[in-house]
């Protein structure tokens, strides 16, 4: 059966956060036909969680990789097996709040082939990364833009987060390693229309970052690749302020009532 959105989720042992995360979305959705996929690399209790999870509810699935491990991998799976109209990508640590998901869904009903939440426009926030973090973030960023043309004048590039429509990846040549998602599709997806809205970055309230030297080199390895193959989208972006999140999320409850 098809969703209005897929929200893929992949983990790894980060079982303390899957009920509080799958709680706080199904509040925040109440109004969207939505489901939940989770793709999961662990190697703690966390799949017996999804397990038990994914048999009380109809929108909760799971897929567990014994064989494979990488965020951008288990995402593309993700994308692969899920049925939304709309796909959505956000961690599982609750950094990214589960309730920016509704309003990212209402850009999506205004026309955007993708929405990004950012940190960095007025209204939103790091303030979830400690300084050492944010270091790693920017520099992120700075080089990404420096290298791939197609990410400069996205403010937060490098994030989790962010939803769009299908349709834009039917011919993309993803070849995502290691954590970074977005780029990947930023570069090799087809479409024209981006908004931004503002959101506040959290502090991890479980688990461990999985940040490490690895995944910095994969980083730097992707856009490299990425520099061969990125596509020149003609793109439109538009930032929506907080005030006007807030309203345009607010009338599109207020319709759904």
């Amino acid at each position: 059966m098809s969703s209005n959105l897929s929200i893929i989720v992949p983990t790894y042992n980060e079982k303390n956060n899957i009920r509080p995360l799958i709680e706080r979305l199904d509040k925040a959705l109440e109004h969207i036909d939505f489901e939940i996929l989770f793709v999961d690399d662990s190697t703690d209790d966390t799949p017996a969680l999804l397990a038990e999870v994914s048999s009380e509810s109809d929108h909760v699935s799971y897929i567990h990789r014994d064989n494979e491990k990488g965020l951008a991998t288990a995402v593309l799976l993700g994308f692969r097996k899920s049925n939304g109209k709309y796909l959505a990508c956000m961690d599982a640590d609750l950094q990214h709040p589960p309730e920016i998901l509704l309003p990212m869904y209402v850009a999506m009903e205004n026309g955007a082939d993708i929405c990004i939440p950012s940190r960095l426009i007025p209204g939103g926030s790091d303030g979830g990364l400690n300084l050492w973090r944010k270091t790693v973030s920017s520099t992120a960023r700075n080089i990404g833009k420096c290298l791939l043309p197609c990410l400069r004048k996205i403010s937060d590039p490098t994030s989790g987060l962010f939803m769009f429509r299908r349709q834009i990846i039917e011919n993309a040549d993803m070849r995502p390693i290691g954590w970074k998602i977005m780029i990947e599709l930023l570069a090799t997806a087809t479409y024209t229309n981006i908004i931004q809205i503002p959101y506040t970055f959290c502090e991890r309230q479980s688990g461990t970052s999985k940040i490490d030297g690895k995944v910095t080199l994969q980083y730097l390895q992707q856009c490299f690749d990425l520099r061969k193959r990125y596509i020149k989208n003609r793109i439109n972006v538009v930032n929506w302020a907080s005030d006007e999140t807030t309203a345009k999320t607010e009338s599109y409850i207020k319709s759904r009532l």
